[in-house]
């Protein structure tokens, strides 16, 4: 009996993953390598990284092989998110699920492209879960970045974008959808890549800026790694994001710069983001 149990759930899981993995793209944009993408909508929305979508124009390829030229429409690099638009109608969607409905020790599973591999699984158990990040128990590889991450149903609970202590980390499901309805937060005009500084902290590498952000007229130069607000660290991909939503008035950015800190004075004021160099 136990047996004959083990093998229903290991053809259930082996289905669900066939499901998943047709639902996930590869995605290339600039001069980057091969990341991955979610079919959010069937009208041709692709749900991806910041860091995976760098230009306004991308490559995306389909599980079918098909490759099209998408369009990026929207993006938030603070959240690590970005959306793309491909000219198909016949796509099937993937089923998006609740995040904050995740358990800890529930089994999940990521979809992805390392290593320009197509459509590789891995499983895992959700280790922690809160409104800014989902942290699983699974590996991650360099293409994984911009995947989902589902529940043993085949719903998608989040996108991949970092490793952090061996740690998976995704953008919750629930961030995206108000990412898709444009709810208006702080912008600093960047795009903004992970980066592991030590066993409780992260930063955020400037890979590129926006021309006439605000980010470009403080004098923040591509190679920075930002690393705290207001003295606050940065522990996930959305802090930057929601310390500066939090704050009022002129806020101090911390960030490295050729191995020495610098703050930048942000002046946050009804929802939009001044910066000040010092």
């Amino acid at each position: 009996m136990a047996n004959t149990t083990l093998t229903n759930i290991a053809a259930e899981l082996t289905e669900v993953a066939a499901k998943l993995r047709l639902r996930t793209v590869k995605v290339k944009s600039g001069s980057l390598g091969i990341g991955s993408g979610v079919i959010w909508q069937t009208d041709g929305l692709i749900i991806t990284n910041a860091h995976v979508a760098t230009s306004n124009r991308a490559t995306v390829e389909l599980a079918d092989g098909r490759v099209f030229d998408a369009v990026r429409t929207q993006f938030d690099p603070q959240q690590d998110l970005a959306a793309l638009k491909i000219v198909a109608t016949d796509l099937t969607a993937a089923t998006i699920g609740n995040s904050e409905a995740l358990r800890v020790g529930e089994l999940i599973l990521a979809v992805g492209n390392p290593f320009a591999d197509s459509g590789a699984v891995t499983t895992g158990i959700i280790y922690a879960n809160n409104s800014r990040a989902v942290m699983a128990d699974l590996q991650l590889y360099p293409g994984n970045s911009g995947g989902p991450l589902a529940d043993c149903q085949g719903r998608v609970v989040g996108i991949n974008t970092m490793i952090v202590n061996g740690l998976a980390v995704a953008v919750p499901s629930n961030t995206v959808e108000r990412f898709l309805q444009g709810n208006s937060r702080p912008q600093l005009g960047v795009t903004l890549q992970p980066v592991l500084l030590g066993r409780r902290s992260l930063g955020l590498l400037v890979l590129s800026i926006l021309p006439g952000s605000v980010a470009e007229t403080s004098g923040v130069q591509i190679g920075d790694i930002l690393i705290g607000v207001s003295g606050r660290l940065f522990t996930t991909v959305n802090d930057l994001t929601k310390y500066l939503y939090d704050s009022k008035g002129s806020v101090p950015l911390q960030l490295l710069r050729g191995g020495q800190q610098l703050v930048i004075y942000v002046a946050v004021q009804s929802g939009k983001t001044a910066v000040e160099a010092t």
